[in-house]
C-alpha cells in the first residue's frame, strides 16, 4: 500500500481510537482531512489537517483536539516524533525504513503503481477535438487533442470507464461549402479548367484526392448536374474522406476515439425534438420573443417569437433560442440534444474546448444541468491557443497547405512525443508558445528532453551496472542515506499527484511532477561526480551500490507510469 495511503489509514484509525474514547462523535464527517507533505519540508514528512476539520465536532479547541490525536499518532512503529503547529496542524517525523518501504510498493505494483486500490469505476465521456471535417487537423487542434487524450489516459488509470468521443459536425452550412469545393475538384480530375478556386470554398490541395477519388468512382455522370443531384453524395462522401484524413492525423499523435458522433445523424434521429419535449415537459421551455442584440436599436430589430430554454434559471444572463425562425435547429439547440444524448451513456461528461468558446459554456452547463436533473455532473475544459515559433520568430505557414501549419508537418519534424509533452508543460487554460528549435533543445531547459533523458540515465545506469557485476537488490535498503531518503519522499508522491490531477482533470500535473522528479534524480546522480560516496555504481560497496539501483530502477517505473499517462514513450537511450 502507498505510503501516503497507508498514514492515511493510521491516522482515521487514530481518530477511531478517539470515537471509542467518546473524544469524537462517531458521525464526525472526516471527507476533509488531508495527509500530505508539509510545504515547509523542514517541518517534517508528512502533515495533516484532522485536528483543524474535527474539532469543532469533538466540541474542543483545535489545539486541544491535536494534543489527543497526536498521542495516538505517536504509538504508530513509523513514527519518530509528532509536532504540533499553528492552530492545531500535526507534523508526523517518519523512519527512514518507511520510506524505503515504498521502494518495495513500487516494485510490486510496476506499471499499476499510482492506481488507488478502491477505484471509481463510474463512466465518463470526455469529448475532444471535436474540429469541422473541412480538412486535415492543423496546430490550432493539437493542444485541445493532447490535452483531451491524456485527461482520458488519466481517467482511466485511475479506474473510470472512459468514453473518448468526437462530436462530427455535419449538419451545418460548412459541410455544403466542403461539398461544393469538392465538386470543383471532381471537375478539375475530369480535365475541366476551374480557374481559380471561389471566395468562400475551401482550396487547399488536400481536396484533390477526393475529387480525383470521385471521377474515378462517377466518371463523368454529375458533370454539369444541378445541385440537387449531388449535393447529398458529394456531402457525405467529403465528410467520410475528412474524417479518414482526420483520423489518420490524430492517429500520428498516439490518439483514436472511441465513438465519432454525427450532428446530420442526431437530427435525422429527431434527438433534439426529444430533448425539446422533454424539456417542455418540465417547463423549460416556452415560446417567446427573443430578446434584441446588444448594440440592436428596435428599429433595425424585428421581435420573433421562438422556443426559448429558460437558462437564466440556472444562471445564465438570458433565455437561449433551441430553433431558428425557419424552424432549423439553432446550434446550441443540436448542441444542447447532443450533450443529452451523451448523458444517457455516461455518469460524468467532460468537454475540451477551444478558449474562443468561452461564452458558451454557461448556457450549455444549464442545460446539461436541466436535462439530466443536475445528476450527471459536466466540467468543460477551455484550451489557449498555441503561438508557433521558430528560432523566436512566428510561423506563419505551411509549406503543404500554405495557410496554415498541418499537425502532421510538425509531428513529422519533432515528433509525436515531443509535442504531446510539450503541450501539457502549461496549465491548459494558459497561453503557449511552441519554439520548434527549442522543443527539441538538449537542455535542462526543454521539459521533453530532460524527463527522457532522467529515464535513459536509469536504463544506462542499470546496463553499466551489469557489465560490472552489480545487480539492484532490496535486501539492505536500510544502507541508504539520507539523500537517498530524500529522492524516495519525492518519488512517494507519484500515487497522490494521480489522485489530485484526476480529480481537478489537470493533466499537465502529471507532467509538471515529472519534471521536478527527473530535476531531482539529475542532481542526485550529478552530487556523486564530486562525492564519491554518493555514486550509484560502486564496486567498493556493493551492497550500497545495489540498493540505489533498486531505487534507481523503481524511479525509473515511476517515469513510465507516468510519461504512459501522458501518452509518451520512455526512452532507453538518447
Amino acid at each position: 500500500m502507498p505510503l501516503f495511503t497507508r498514514f492515511a489509514d493510521h491516522i482515521h484509525a487514530a481518530l477511531d481510537a478517539l470515537v471509542a474514547q467518546q473524544v469524537l462523535p462517531a458521525d464526525a464527517p472526516r471527507k476533509a482531512v488531508t495527509v500530505e507533505p508539509p510545504r515547509d519540508a523542514s517541518h517534517g514528512d508528512l502533515a495533516t489537517n484532522a485536528a483543524m476539520v474535527l474539532a469543532k465536532a469533538a466540541g474542543t479547541k483545535p489545539r486541544d483536539f491535536a494534543e489527543l490525536l497526536a498521542g495516538e499518532l505517536r504509538k504508530i512503529d513509523e513514527v519518530v516524533s509528532v509536532e504540533i503547529a499553528g492552530p492545531g496542524f500535526i507534523n508526523l517525523r517518519l523512519t527512514s525504513g518507511a520510506w524505503t518501504a515504498e521502494l518495495h510498493d513500487i516494485a510490486q505494483a510496476g506499471a499499476d503503481y499510482g492506481r488507488p486500490a478502491n477505484p471509481d469505476t463510474s463512466i465518463v465521456n470526455v469529448e475532444y477535438v471535436s474540429a469541422n471535417p473541412t480538412g486535415p487537423m492543423h496546430m490550432g487542434h493539437c493542444r485541445g487533442a493532447v490535452v483531451g487524450d491524456a485527461l482520458a489516459n488519466l481517467l482511466d488509470f485511475v479506474g473510470h470507464k472512459v468514453i473518448r468521443e468526437y462530436y462530427v459536425n455535419d449538419a451545418g452550412g460548412q459541410v455544403d461549402v466542403l461539398a461544393h469545393s469538392v465538386y470543383l475538384r471532381y471537375l478539375e480530375a475530369l480535365g475541366r479548367d476551374i480557374g481559380e478556386i471561389p471566395s468562400g470554398l475551401y482550396p487547399g490541395d488536400y481536396l484533390v484526392p477526393v475529387g480525383q477519388a470521385l471521377a474515378q468512382e462517377y466518371q463523368n455522370r454529375f458533370a454539369d448536374k444541378d445541385e440537387q443531384e449531388w449535393l447529398t453524395i458529394f456531402r457525405e462522401k467529403a465528410v467520410a474522406a475528412m474524417l479518414d484524413m482526420i483520423r489518420a492525423d490524430l492517429a500520428l499523435l498516439g490518439i483514436e476515439h472511441d465513438v465519432f458522433a454525427s450532428e446530420a445523424a442526431l437530427q435525422a434521429a429527431g434527438k433534439p425534438a426529444e430533448a425539446e419535449a422533454f424539456l417542455r415537459g418540465k417547463d423549460l421551455v416556452f415560446d417567446g420573443l427573443l430578446e434584441a442584440p446588444k448594440g440592436k436599436t428596435l428599429e433595425d430589430w424585428e421581435a420573433v417569437e421562438l422556443p426559448l430554454f429558460r437558462s437564466t434559471k440556472f444562471g445564465d444572463d438570458q433565455d437561449r433560442p433551441i430553433r431558428k425562425s425557419d424552424g432549423k435547429w439553432t446550434y446550441f439547440g443540436a448542441d444542447m440534444a447532443y450533450h443529452y444524448q451523451k448523458a444517457q451513456k455516461a455518469d460524468a461528461l467532460i468537454d475540451i474546448w477551444g478558449a474562443d468558446h468561452a461564452g458558451t459554456v454557461k448556457r450549455i452547463k444549464a442545460a446539461v444541468a436541466a436535462l439530466t436533473d443536475g445528476d450527471t455532473p459536466f466540467d468543460v475544459k477551455l484550451v489557449q491557443m498555441v503561438r508557433l515559433l521558430r528560432d523566436g520568430e512566428p510561423v506563419k505557414m505551411s509549406k503543404r497547405s500554405g495557410d496554415f501549419v498541418t499537425l502532421a508537418d510538425v509531428v513529422k519534424e519533432v515528433g509525436k512525443d515531443v509535442v504531446r509533452f510539450t503541450m501539457l508543460t502549461r496549465k491548459a487554460d494558459a497561453q503557449m508558445d511552441f519554439d520548434f528549435a527549442k522543443v527539441v533543445e538538449a537542455s535542462k531547459d526543454n521539459p521533453v528532453f530532460y524527463v527522457q533523458y532522467a529515464h535513459a540515465r536509469i536504463s544506462s545506469t542499470l546496463r553499466k551496472a551489469k557489465d560490472e557485476g552489480l545487480a539492484a537488490s532490496d535486501a539492505h535498503l536500510d544502507q541508504l542515506t539520507q539523500g537517498d531518503v530524500e529522492l524516495i519522499q519525492l518519488a512517494a508522491q507519484f500515487p497522490r499527484i494521480v489522485e489530485g490531477a484526476a480529480q481537478a482533470r489537470e493533466p499537465h500535473r502529471i507532467a509538471f511532477y515529472l519534471y521536478d522528479l527527473a530535476a531531482a534524480y539529475h542532481a542526485f546522480w550529478n552530487l556523486g561526480k564530486d562525492q564519491p560516496d554518493m555514486r550509484v555504481l560502486r564496486t567498493d560497496a556493493p551492497i550500497l551500490s545495489g540498493a540505489r539501483l533498486f531505487m534507481s530502477e523503481n524511479i525509473g517505473q515511476i517515469l513510465r507510469n507516468g510519461l504512459s499517462i501522458m501518452g509518451v514513450e520512455a526512452a532507453d537511450r538518447m
